[in-house]
């Protein structure tokens, strides 16, 4: 199958896309952007979520035939030319970036969240990344990452 689509900015077109493929492999395996994690493979862990016409999405529950004609926003389309925007360099500043393997899907949720609330307390952060799993930091240094990427 064949697929086309916008990723972060960029037409793109993905061919010979297996029939059974998620949005997770068709930006993984076809496309070469391995920002965006695979984990679970059952849309428990966050690690793959990406935005789906600007709504956060689980990209391996997402069939890749779903996305044709869609815009799709991995973590690499948030940064600038490569220059990392305000929650990425919060991520890293904070020490909330341990293995890294979860820290994708955690910056496209923090992301989600900030467009929503500007300065998210508490317990609206940990209400907005319960989608997200990490088994390094112990959770801390992530809401302090996203305090941080808030302003505060």
């Amino acid at each position: 199958m064949r697929i086309s689509l916008t990723v972060n900015g960029l037409a793109r077109v993905a061919e010979s896309v297996e029939e059974h493929a998620s949005l997770l492999s068709l930006l993984r395996d076809g496309l070469g952007l391995l920002g965006t994690k695979n984990a679970c493979e059952q849309g428990e862990c966050g690690s793959c979520a990406v935005y789906l016409d600007d709504v956060l999405v689980c990209s391996c529950l997402v069939p890749a035939g779903q996305a044709e004609g869609c815009t799709v926003t991995t973590v690499e389309g948030l940064s600038d030319s490569g220059v990392p925007d305000a929650i990425q360099r919060a991520f890293v500043e904070a020490g909330a970036v341990q293995c890294g393997f979860c820290t994708p899907g955690f910056i496209m949720a923090t992301h989600d969240l900030l467009r929503r609330v500007a300065t998210p307390d508490d317990a609206e952060i940990r209400e907005a990344l319960s989608g997200n799993l990490c088994r390094c930091t112990g959770y801390q240094k992530i809401i302090d990452a996203v305090h941080l990427a808030a302003g505060g």
